[in-house]
């Protein structure tokens, strides 16, 4: 269900000027690498790792240790970089190397890591459970937030033997991390700054997902076509779409739903799932939000601000809608600068 919905989105907003490319004549050919070839292919250094979480999945995590040209010396301060809805790590690294922020970050002399949510493309593995099962399939948000990002930062850490790194979300990036440190105070202790690009906690202002991704600027992708087709989705559960349906519905910030009392008392201990208590977060933290975004609506974006307890810097983008974050030709002027501003400025 999930891919029909992503890959129609994409056509109906690509298909006219990517229906006119012939089979196999692709311009960038980064279109047809996977995220370990688009990082060599741009000259830099990487390292994969498979992390096991405390549930048993694999989770495929990518790290660029240093730039181009820059042999790693002494420790480099952690950045971590999570992706959104159906994505993966290579939207850190689709754009042109002065224009993506994982080369850019790696250029300036940080360690940079990228994640990969359980159920995409590069993290479709389990100890027990085959994906062809339904049992792999049983997860949504809080999984993510309760598994995912704790046994990767804890692995980063354990790595880099850095007591603290940067953590940088997008969209659901942004979801999982304010429900991951709002609900784990020792997590929360390892983040020095939650950099949130298009932040969603309530999704009550957003509009239906067929029109989600239909202000992408022409302008912005038309050289990079089919690099961005081709790296747009990579898949989660539609557990996961559940849960975004029931967050539209509900308009609240709060766990799945599982469908009736006893399951969800076996789940939550309490008939009904627990709401998210942004508050609770005491994480220092820097927001990013589009005035054209369709997901992340300014709504709900204004609804959010006042919750978050260290807020240290907010910038609306009034010409941005949910993809430019990371798209965006001049995200280094809009985003990039900034957040590495405040890196140097916190170390």
């Amino acid at each position: 269900m999930w891919q029909l919905l992503a890959a129609t989105c994409w056509m109906l907003l690509l298909g006219p000027v990517y229906g006119c490319h012939k089979k196999g004549s692709t311009t960038n050919p980064e279109a047809n690498m996977n995220i370990s070839q688009i990082i060599s292919y741009w000259g830099y250094p990487y390292e994969k790792y498979d992390v096991v979480t405390e549930d048993g999945y694999i989770l495929g995590i990518y790290r660029i240790p240093h730039g181009r040209g820059c042999p790693k010396t002494a420790p480099k301060p952690v950045v971590y970089l999570q992706h959104g809805l159906v994505a993966s790590a290579s939207n850190w690294i689709c754009n042109l190397p002065n224009n993506s922020l994982a080369f850019l970050l790696a250029d300036v002399g940080y360690d940079v890591w990228l994640g990969n949510s359980r159920g995409n493309t590069f993290s479709r593995k389990h100890l027990k459970f085959s994906p062809k099962s339904p049992e792999f399939w049983a997860f949504s948000l809080d999984e993510m937030a309760k598994y995912d990002l704790p046994a990767t930062i804890n692995f980063i850490i354990e790595k880099t033997r850095q007591e603290q790194l940067y953590y940088v979300g997008h969209s659901q990036g942004t979801t999982i991390g304010f429900i991951a440190f709002s609900t784990n105070p020792e997590l929360a202790k390892r983040i020095k700054i939650f950099f949130a690009l298009a932040p969603v906690t309530t999704v009550k202002y957003t509009q239906s997902p067929m029109k989600k991704l239909t202000n992408l600027s022409r302008k912005a992708v038309k050289s990079r076509l089919d690099v961005y087709f081709a790296q747009s989705s990579a898949g989660t559960s539609v557990q996961t779409m559940l849960h975004w349906a029931q967050a539209v519905n509900s308009g609240q910030f709060q766990a799945f739903d599982w469908g009736n009392p006893d399951q969800n008392m076996k789940h939550f201990h309490q008939l009904t799932p627990p709401l998210y208590n942004v508050s609770n977060m005491e994480v220092p933290t820097a927001v990013w939000s589009g005035g054209q975004d369709c997901v992340a609506d300014l709504k709900d974006v204004e609804n959010l601000l006042p919750t978050i307890t260290r807020l240290i810097y907010y910038k609306l983008i009034p010409h941005y809608n949910h993809v430019d974050f990371y798209l965006g030709q001049d995200a280094p002027v809009e985003i990039y600068q900034d957040l590495i501003r405040m890196v140097e400025e916190w170390l």
